[in-house]
C-alpha cells in the first residue's frame, strides 16, 4: 500500500496497543456432542449452557469439532492467497462498486478511518435479492451477483463449496442459540430461506506503523453471527465487556471464532450482546482471514422476538434488514458525514 497516507492513522484514543493482552476466557466449546447426534440429552444441555453464557458474557466463543472438513478451509485459503498475489491491475478487473458491492476492493472504512487491507466478497446465495437504494420509500430491488476472477480458476469452487459447509454450521449454531434462549430449536431458522449472507476474503499486508493503524477498526457485526476462519499470525482483538480492554484472541488451529451479531442482540431482546472488535495490522507479517456473515432475508423486520419480550419491556422498534444492509454497505465506500447507522438508533 506504499507510504501510510494519514487516511489510515486513527484518532489518538482508538490508536492500538502493541502490548498485547491475551484473551484468557473466551470460551473453547466442543461442538462434538452436537455433530456426532449424540442421544446423550445431558451433553447436549451442557453445551447449550456454554453456548448461552459466552454470548451472554462475551459476545464471542471458539469451536472446535464442528464438523467442517478441513479440506475445504485448506482449498479456499490456498486460492485466497494466489488471488491476492496477483497484481492491483488484474484484482481490479473485478472491483466492486456502489451498485454490485461484491468483488475486489482496497480502500474500506470503517468509522470513517481507511482499513490497512484489501478485501474480495461474495454471497452464498447467487444472486442476492436487496433493495435498491437506503430510501425507505423506494420499493424497488435489486439483485447482487457474484464476481468471479479469470485467476485463479479454482477461486469459484473453492468458495461455492466452502460457503456451503459454513452455512451447514452457521445453522446447527443458530439452533444452539435458540436453546439457549429457551426457544425451540429451529425458532431462527426461517428468517434465512432467502438470506442475504455473503464470505469476505481479508488480506491485511505488512504494516510499517502498526501502533497507528488498523486493519479494521473497532466495530459491531450488524447481522445474526459471524463465522472466522484466521492464520496463525491472528489480529483479532475483542472489547472485554468486564473492563472495556481490547483483548487478543489467539489463534486456535482449525477452530472458528463466532461472535454474535446486532440482530441476535435485538432479537435476543439484549439477552445476548453483539461486542466491538477490531483487527491489528503486522510489522513484520501479512495476515489472511475469511469471514462469514450470517444475514436474514432482505424483507425481514428485525425486532425482539415475542416469546422474550413483553408489551412492557421491548427495548428496540422494528427495522428492515435490507434498508439497514445496503445503508451499511453504502458507507464502506465512501466517507460519511454522519455516523453510520446503528441498533442503538432502534432502541425505545
Amino acid at each position: 500500500m506504499g507510504e501510510v497516507d494519514p487516511a489510515f492513522v486513527q484518532s489518538l484514543e482508538h490508536q492500538p496497543k502493541l502490548d498485547i493482552i491475551e484473551a484468557e476466557g473466551i470460551p473453547l466449546i466442543d461442538l462434538s456432542p452436537l455433530i456426532n447426534s449424540s442421544d446423550d440429552d445431558s451433553s447436549l444441555a451442557s453445551l447449550v449452557a456454554k453456548v448461552g453464557d459466552a454470548c451472554k458474557n462475551w459476545g464471542f466463543f471458539q469451536v472446535i469439532n464442528h464438523g467442517v472438513p478441513l479440506k475445504y478451509r485448506e482449498k479456499i485459503e490456498l486460492a485466497e492467497r494466489k488471488f491476492f498475489a496477483l497484481s492491483k491491475e488484474e484484482k481490479k478487473k473485478v472491483s466492486r462498486g456502489e451498485a454490485n458491492p461484491l468483488g475486489y476492493y482496497d480502500t474500506e472504512h470503517t468509522k470513517n478511518v481507511r482499513d490497512w487491507k484489501e478485501v474480495f466478497d461474495f454471497t452464498v446465495m447467487n444472486p442476492t435479492i436487496v433493495p435498491a437504494s437506503h430510501v425507505p420509500e423506494d420499493k424497488e430491488l435489486r439483485e447482487w451477483v457474484n464476481r468471479w476472477p479469470q485467476y485463479p480458476p479454482e477461486l469459484r469452487e473453492a468458495c461455492e463449496e466452502y460457503a456451503a459447509e459454513m452455512e451447514k454450521l452457521a445453522y446447527k449454531l443458530l439452533e444452539l442459540i435458540a436453546l439457549s434462549l429457551g426457544l425451540p430449536r429451529t425458532r431462527l431458522n426461517g428468517f434465512f430461506k432467502e438470506h442475504t449472507s455473503f464470505i469476505r476474503l481479508n488480506h491485511y499486508p505488512v504494516c510499517p506503523v502498526p501502533e497507528l493503524v488498523l486493519g479494521v477498526g473497532r466495530h459491531k457485526d450488524a447481522g445474526a453471527l459471524t463465522i472466522l476462519a484466521q492464520d496463525d499470525v491472528g489480529g483479532l482483538e475483542v472489547k472485554r465487556k468486564t473492563d472495556g480492554e481490547w483483548v487478543f484472541v489467539k489463534p486456535t488451529p482449525n477452530a472458528y471464532i463466532i461472535n454474535v451479531g446486532d440482530i441476535i442482540q435485538v432479537w435476543s431482546n439484549d439477552k445476548c450482546e453483539s461486542v466491538e472488535h477490531r483487527v491489528m495490522v503486522n510489522s513484520k507479517k501479512e495476515r489472511f482471514s475469511i469471514p462469514f456473515f450470517l444475514n436474514p432475508a432482505h424483507f425481514t423486520w428485525v425486532e425482539p422476538l415475542e416469546e422474550l419480550t413483553n408489551k412492557e419491556n421491548p427495548k428496540y422498534k422494528a427495522y428492515n434488514w435490507g434498508k439497514f444492509f445496503v445503508t451499511r454497505k453504502l458507507s464502506n465506500f465512501k466517507k460519511l458525514d454522519v455516523e453510520n447507522i446503528q441498533i442503538y438508533h432502534f432502541r425505545i
